[in-house]
């Protein structure tokens, strides 16, 4: 997975942190939505067969673990940190909330597709050919 770097531009009066759907995301977006939680509490937890995402932290921190046939990550994202993260198809993922309000900003390249989805660890794993 690859790790991309965003831009606030800060002044007296508060802080802008643009997005360029052109320049600053991977891919076509065709939805976005926002994710969040109580501190500590888990999110996600699935994997897509199609579907790309691309997670941006607006506000507090949350730590992505995910898997894939290469391996298993841990990638904390934090707004701080001004860092966000492209996670590809046959992708496993589980979202940790660090913070009480921590917010994930989140872009996909398809609209929802209730099929896309593997919703069990043991399926996605057949699916990438790992065994447990």
């Amino acid at each position: 997975m690859k790790k991309y770097n965003f831009k606030i531009f800060k002044n007296k009066t508060g802080s802008l942190v643009p997005f360029s759907l052109k320049n600053n995301v991977p891919f076509n977006v065709k939805r976005i939505f926002i994710i969040y939680g109580k501190k500590n509490s888990l999110r996600a937890d699935h994997a897509h067969i199609r579907c790309s995402q691309f997670l941006v932290p607006i506000f507090g921190k949350v730590i992505v673990k995910y898997e894939n046939k290469k391996g298993k990550y841990r990638k904390e994202l934090s707004f701080k940190k001004k860092e966000s993260l492209l996670l590809k198809p046959k992708t496993w993922c589980k979202v940790k909330f660090i913070n009480k309000n921590s917010k994930l900003l989140v872009f996909c390249d398809r609209e929802y597709e209730f099929h896309d989805y593997i919703e069990r660890y043991d399926e996605f794993l057949k699916y990438i050919g790992k065994k447990k």
